[in-house]
């Protein structure tokens, strides 16, 4: 019996070892380097627009391909990556960011962090180092957070999801030149679960339908 309870003790510390040495692990950011560097390609063939909107994030911002169209008369910059936390656009704001010198930065990004294993404060820790990082430079900018929508793929991260967008939500009530989009049941149904019907057969990122709904909430956040 003393042979059990011991075993279990020492599997339950070596899980914790590893668990610690993941979290501890240094964010690899040379992944994104191939992407970054199209960008910076691209805009030395086909300068951006001035005095853009300038989407940025994960895969939900990457996959917007019909932003142009979704807002027509608005100069729009994408530069979703996706797969990307928000500290990866923190990172690369030297490149994909401060060049554009954006009229408004919205920044949708944190679900994919939720499901590395971040706790939601550490995502609203990066969020917040994101916003002073932006603001350092460019101090007048607004920038519009876009809440992370619950999944059907990652509906197990739901409540993670709720409270990191709680946390962000506060602090920018608090905060200026910074403002909140609500999505996190922007796919909810009336029976409390995802509408599959919006999304693409992975069950986790829009398709056709689910953007045009998103569409429709951010619209009204756009500058006059």
């Amino acid at each position: 019996m003393k042979f059990s309870c011991r075993l279990v003790l020492l599997m339950l510390f070596l899980f914790a070892a590893l668990f610690l040495r993941a979290a501890d692990a240094p964010h690899n950011f040379a992944k994104w380097e191939r992407e970054i560097a199209a960008f910076e390609a691209h805009d030395r063939t086909n300068p951006p627009p001035a005095n853009a909107l300038l989407f940025i994030g994960s895969s939900t911002i990457r996959f917007w391909t019909n932003l142009p169209a979704d807002f027509p008369g608005y100069p729009i910059i994408n530069r979703g990556f996706g797969g990307s936390e928000i500290a990866d656009s923190t990172h690369f704001a030297d490149r994909i960011v401060f060049p554009y010198a954006p009229r408004a930065i919205f920044l949708r990004a944190g679900g994919n962090d939720i499901n590395a294993g971040k706790s939601p404060e550490a995502v609203f820790a990066d969020f917040k180092d994101f916003t002073t990082t932006v603001h350092a430079k460019l101090p007048n900018v607004e920038i519009f957070f876009i809440s992370c929508s619950h999944t059907p793929a990652r509906w197990k991260n739901r409540e993670q999801e709720k409270m990191m967008n709680h946390l962000i939500e506060a602090y920018i009530r608090r905060t200026p030149h910074l403002t909140y989009i609500e999505t996190g049941n922007l796919a909810i149904g009336t029976n409390g679960l995802p509408r599959e019907e919006l999304f693409r057969p992975d069950k986790l990122h829009f398709n056709a339908a689910g953007y045009q709904l998103l569409a429709e909430v951010v619209r009204p956040y756009l500058p006059k």
